[in-house]
């Protein structure tokens, strides 16, 4: 059985998923933010976790490539930051979106429910992405807040 591309695609959206900004800074100093909800934790000991990269994105060879980045969990009241750095060409973060983290400098969103300063740990081939997986070496939590949700195609909030 050959699955369509489509088909899979909208099934997938099925699924409700947080989403995130992974931000990082080029080696020129400029900070990127790049929208995902292929966010996910892995092991407890050694702290790590993973996100997905796909290969044809515009940003791939500054993300695949970082050493250091955070994973900032968006709250529901920032859909405008993930629309925003979800299109391509359109990575360049706004200073007043972030302050810089303190382990390898990797930009923090302001008012984000969470935000994981990481290194990168590996990075594994996985079709038309790489999966990055990161340690985690600081953590900033939001104690209150609800978070973005991204659920069949749309952004969602808890009802």
């Amino acid at each position: 059985m050959e699955l369509d591309g489509r088909e899979l695609r909208n099934a997938l959206g099925r699924f409700a998923t947080g989403v995130c900004l992974i931000t990082t800074v080029t080696e020129e100093g400029e900070p990127l933010a790049l929208t995902a909800n292929s966010f996910s934790s892995v092991s407890l000991d050694p702290p790590l976790v993973l996100w997905s990269l796909q290969s044809n994105s515009d940003v791939f060879a500054v993300y695949s490539g970082a050493k250091n980045f955070a994973i900032n969990v968006l709250a529901g009241n920032q859909q405008e930051l993930s629309s925003r750095y979800a299109r391509k060409g359109d990575h360049l973060l706004d200073p007043e979106h972030f302050t810089p983290g303190e382990h390898g400098g990797a930009p923090i969103i302001n008012d984000a429910l969470v935000s994981f300063e990481c290194s990168l740990d590996t990075v594994h081939p996985g079709g038309d992405h790489v999966i990055i997986v990161a340690r985690v070496d600081a953590m900033h939590v939001r104690p209150e807040g609800e978070p973005l949700l991204f659920y069949s195609g749309a952004y969602r909030a808890l009802a």
